[in-house]
Order: C-alpha cells, then structure tokens, then sequence
C-alpha cells in the first residue's frame, strides 16, 4: 500500500517538502535566530548596540541589492542549480561566522548569510513551489510555509541551547554542517525545476490525447506571464512592494531588538525567546488556514487585514509588562506572520504568473530584504537616545495604516489583451 501511495504521488508534493527543508535552513541567516547571538556578540567583544545593529543593516541593505540579481539568475539556471550554489555558500557563510573576531569579518558574515539565507533561501523555494502548482498554489505554499514556522520557532532554542552548553561559535559550525552535507545533496538527488521537465503538468494534471475528452479533475488552469518590465508598468506592481517593504521593515526591527525591549520592561530574555518561538507555532496553523482561503479569497483584502493586525499588536507592545501581555502580543504576532508569509508569496504568481517569477520575485525579495535592513537600526538609535523603545513603536504605527490603503488599491491587473476579450464578452 506504502509502495502504491509512493507511485500515485504527484512529485510536486516531494518539491514541496525539499523546499519546505530549504526554507527551514534559511533559518542562519533570519533575524529571529540572530537576534540570540547579539547579546553574546555585544559581551564577548565590548561593541555596543547601535554599532552592530548598523552593521547588521547595512549588511542587510547590501544583500537586498543583489537580489534582483539572484531573481534573474534563478530565472537563467533553474531552481535546482541555483539552490546547490545558495546551499554550498550559506553553508560555508556559517562556517565563516563561527570564526569572526573583529568588526569587519562580522560585517562579511552578516552580508553572506543575509545574502544567501534570508534573501536567497527564501527566495528560490518561493519560485519553485508555484511552478508546480496552480488551482493547488494555495494549500502547497501553505505546506513549504511548515518550514517557516518550524524554523522560527526551532532556532532561537537550539541556538540558545548551543550557545549554553557549548558556544556561539560551535552553533554557526553546526548550521554549516547541516546545510553541506545534509541538504545540499537532498537538492542534488530530489529537486525538479517544474512538472513539464519530467511529463507532468501543474497541480498533477494528466496529459489527454486531443481525441478524449479531459475529466474535470484531470484539467489545469492557464496563466498569463509577464516580463519584469510589463509588471513594472502596472500600479499593483509598486502598491504591492510598498506591501512587502513595510512588514519587513517593522517585524525586522522588532525582531532583532525584543530581548532588549522585553528587558526594559523587566521581562526576562527567555520570555523573550520563548514569545519568538510561539510567534511561530501560532503562525503555523493560521498559514495553513490562509493558504485555502487564498484559493477563493482575493489576495489584496487579506493582505489589507495583515495591516490591520500589525496595527494592534505595535499599540499591545507599547503595554507588555507582564507575561500574560506578552503572550498576547505573540499571538496577535503569529496570526499577522502566519498570514503574512503565504499572501506575500502567492501573490506573485498569482498576478503575474509562472514563467518570469524568478525576476519579478527577485525585485520582491530586494524590496523586503532592503525593508529589513532599515529595521534594526532605528530601535537601536531611539533605544540609544531615549533610553526608551517608546518614541520608535510610536513612529512605526504610522507605516501599517499606509499600508492598508496600499493593500486595498493593489488589484489583479490584466493586460490589454485580456480587458478587450472582457469587454467583448
């Protein structure tokens, strides 16, 4: 019966679990696992708070700029190449990282693992995934996304733990280990580019002879691709990063400063981790949830209800001094996130399509990535000049309002070809 299921399996799910793994070892180079290591980085060296915060930034802006880059060449070599190369480096950036001993070596590793891990590793499963899927986008985006949520709730533990029982330094050496010699060569032996390169069409559908007549179930939908250049010149295009750029910008800055903003408030920074952790297992659910929604649902009114959400937990966290408030805020958290991850990544494909995701998705990455990047830094300034973390959620508010207006105005846009046979019709 195992060997029957294994035969009827439509491969797409195997692409779906490797990508899942990727996703999940992406883990290096994310803020939630990093945020752990800066108190150790900030003891261990003597630097302060805002000096690796702006080198976290920066590091982070940088690789945001490449990504653009690393969309096109995903385009050019396949997901599969391309995940070997990404792989084999970030492994070898965590092994790096395990040997910083001065600023300028651990702005490097920030570059390489923000570069490969936050940006590359998140990217190229996010491109890959909607290759095989269509009708069906929805619910495996929302399976990859396991592999999200399982690695921000597992690597501020693990690394906590690491860095206890053994050093900050064996935790990066571990990471490295895992991602040469374990997932490297699971891309190697299982990862297909899409389903036509092996005689399979998206969602499992099966090819007909043109004189039967396809079951219902058997059929697959149609997209129209766009070039990079075509989905530049809609207005949902540029509403849409605004939708990216935002969210990035203020979970990144939360992220990367909430042992310390828990800390002003005499919460104790394993509160601090264990919220990080439930963020994402209160996302869990909600993702898998969003991702059928989104099947019937349009894309642009959830993503306005993310905003919505982020609204609410900036005002809970201006009042968390308690650990009962403190557990709300992660779960206001999780539910955004859990949203959150499969709307920002289903929307691509969804309104540009397949065939140019790489491109369209690289810009999507550097806009997020770059978002990133101008997170950490101002918490740690107003922290550093105020002594409060008050007068920056404050300001922050200001940007999830802005983005419900975005959201709302982003709709599906059609090209000239596709709103004259509308209006035909």
């Amino acid at each position: 019966m195992i060997i029957r299921f294994i035969q009827q399996l439509y491969y797409g799910w195997i692409v779906v679990f490797i990508s899942a793994f990727a996703v999940f070892l992406s883990g290096p180079g994310q803020t939630y696992s990093n945020s752990v290591y800066i108190d150790e980085y900030i003891h261990y060296f003597g630097w302060s708070r805002s000096e690796i915060s702006g080198i976290y930034s920066v590091a982070t802006l940088f690789a945001g700029m490449l990504m653009i880059i690393i969309g096109r060449f995903v385009d050019r070599l396949g997901q599969k190449q391309m995940m070997m190369i990404v792989g084999t480096v970030l492994g070898l950036a965590c092994f790096f990282n395990s040997f910083v001993s001065n600023i300028w070596m651990m702005a490097v590793g920030f570059f390489l693992i923000r570069l490969f891990g936050q940006g590359s590793m998140t990217l190229i499963p996010a491109t890959l995934v909607p290759q095989w899927f269509i009708k069906k986008r929805g619910r495996a985006l929302s399976f990859m996304a396991i592999g999200s949520f399982v690695s921000a709730a597992f690597f501020p533990i693990a690394n906590t733990w690491m860095i206890n029982t053994w050093s900050w330094q064996t935790s990066w050496q571990v990471w490295g280990s895992v991602l040469l010699f374990v997932f490297v060569p699971l891309v190697v032996v299982g990862v297909k580019n899409k389903p036509e390169d092996i005689g399979l069409l998206p969602d499992g559908a099966l090819n007909q002879p043109t004189s039967t007549k396809p079951k219902k179930e058997d059929s697959f939908i149609t997209e129209v691709d766009w070039t990079l250049k075509e989905a530049m010149r809609t207005k949902s295009f540029w509403f849409i990063l605004i939708c990216v750029a935002i969210p990035a910008l203020v979970n990144t800055g939360i992220t990367f400063h909430l042992l310390s903003i828990f800390g002003e408030n005499q919460l104790t920074p394993q509160l601090a981790a264990t919220i990080l952790s439930m963020m994402a297992i209160v996302g869990f659910p909600i993702s898998m949830v969003a991702g059928f929604i989104l099947e019937k649902v349009r894309t642009n009114l959830l993503l306005a209800l993310i905003f919505v959400l982020e609204i609410v937990l900036l005002v809970i966290l201006l009042f968390t001094n308690n650990v009962w408030m403190a557990v709300l805020f992660g779960l206001i958290w999780g539910t955004a996130n859990g949203l959150e991850r499969i709307t920002l990544n289903i929307v691509w494909p969804n309104y540009f399509g397949r065939k140019y995701l790489g491109s369209i998705k690289g810009v999507a990455v550097t806009v997020m990535v770059i978002g990133s990047s101008l997170g950490p830094l101002p918490f740690g300034i107003g922290f550093d000049l105020f002594s409060s973390y008050t007068q920056i959620l404050l300001l922050v508010s200001i940007l999830p309002i802005a983005g419900i207006v975005f959201a709302l105005l982003a709709k599906k846009p059609a090209k000239a070809h596709e709103q004259l046979a509308s209006h035909i019709n």
